[in-house]
């Protein structure tokens, strides 16, 4: 059986001081939870802070993003040996990304390879529009965004690596997508997209969360889907309550 896994993208909120407060406030809460493997994903500028905050804790730190070269003149990146100290997740390819800073297909597989290549675990994020959603176009472009972002990796990186389907139209909207529609592009499009390139045995290994709009009161109806597999959260995964997220979850799988 696959370990569900909560995560919660942070974005662009809390500084550093107010990261440091929130994770003393909620790490006994999700640090209990042992079912459920979770991870919070504060601005870059938090993460030394946080993690600090988490130490003999079984709670996972993440990055929101990284850059695929080394080092170099890239003025505002981070290279993966920069936030290796202080991670063991990152983020790749969020639509918001895709969206405001042009991060194209291309791009999200070199960081995949770099990530993996320094240790990391990739998040990558994949989802279609609105617009595509409604013309028909879900299951074809989203799983031209897997084939792309596991481009060139083997199998076994690929049982390594996360991905997040995320649809565009849920994200921080308040409109989820429904559990049975979220599970079927998972299972059908994600999970089979990766079992056409690497077989059914990969394809089960790894894990696939959803991410849209979720919080506590609708957390369960997704994870009693079985194949998804957790769930990438935003703006509820910036108070308390996301502990509850993770509780939740542990009863469906309890």
């Amino acid at each position: 059986m696959r370990t569900p896994i909560i995560a919660g993208n942070w974005k662009m909120n809390k500084t550093p001081a107010e990261a440091v407060d929130f994770v003393r406030e909620i790490r006994k809460g999700l640090n209990d939870v042992e079912t459920v493997d979770s991870v919070v994903c504060p601005p870059a500028t938090a993460l030394p802070g946080v993690h600090a905050a988490l130490q003999a804790t079984r709670i996972g730190i993440g990055a929101q993003n990284m850059y695929h070269a080394e080092s170099g003149a890239y003025t505002g990146e981070l290279a993966a040996n920069m936030i290796t100290p202080y991670c063991t997740y990152v983020i790749l390819g969020h639509s918001e990304r895709r969206a405001y800073f042009a991060e194209t297909d291309e791009g999200v597989n070199q960081k995949a390879h770099v990530a993996l290549a320094h240790g990391l675990t990739p998040i990558i994020c994949v989802g279609e529009s609105l617009e595509q959603n409604e013309a028909g176009e879900t299951h074809a472009f989203v799983s031209g965004q897997v084939q792309a972002a596991l481009a060139g990796l083997t199998a076994a990186q690929v049982r390594e690596c996360i991905i997040a389907y995320e649809p565009i139209w849920a994200i921080g909207t308040g409109k989820a997508a429904s559990a049975a529609d979220a599970g079927r592009i998972i299972g059908v499009t994600v999970r089979g997209t990766v079992a056409e390139l690497y077989g059914e045995e990969t394809a089960q290994g790894v894990r696939i969360q959803y991410g849209g709009s979720t919080k506590p009161e609708n957390i369960a109806d997704f994870m009693q889907h079985p194949d998804i597999d957790g769930a990438l959260v935003g703006g509820a995964s910036l108070k308390p309550s996301f502990v509850e997220m993770l509780r939740k979850t542990a009863e469906v799988y309890a």
